[in-house]
């Protein structure tokens, strides 16, 4: 009876972990070509092929096996460390505002107490 549960959360973990790589796939395959360049990370044609092998990995084979758990690896890399640094160079992503002064605070203008 335990073995059967353990089996059914594996299973809506490993149906999470691909949904997750394949949306990250989506975002990998919508950023710019020259925003890789320019972040210094490998070619968006690389990392759409680690991603794609990944989530086809996720859905077609046993999460306790060798290789999805390669695939998740290769999501995290990109979820922590490409991801970012494409954000950081196309401007996108949490960051200062574009278009307002250097007195704005986070809820708006600082008048200075005026």
């Amino acid at each position: 009876m335990l073995i059967y549960g353990f089996q059914n959360v594996l299973s809506w973990v490993q149906l999470a972990l691909g949904v997750y790589a394949a949306v990250m796939l989506v975002d990998a395959a919508v950023r710019r070509e020259d925003a890789y360049r320019a972040a210094s990370k490998q070619s968006k044609g690389l990392w759409l092929i680690f991603l794609v092998i990944a989530t086809a990995l996720l859905f077609l084979l046993p999460l306790m096996s060798f290789l999805p758990i390669i695939g998740v690896i290769a999501v995290i890399v990109y979820t922590v460390d490409v991801r970012p640094a494409l954000r950081q160079v196309t401007g996108g992503g949490r960051g200062p505002r574009r278009g307002g002064s250097s007195s704005d605070g986070p809820y708006g203008p600082y008048n200075g107490g005026r």
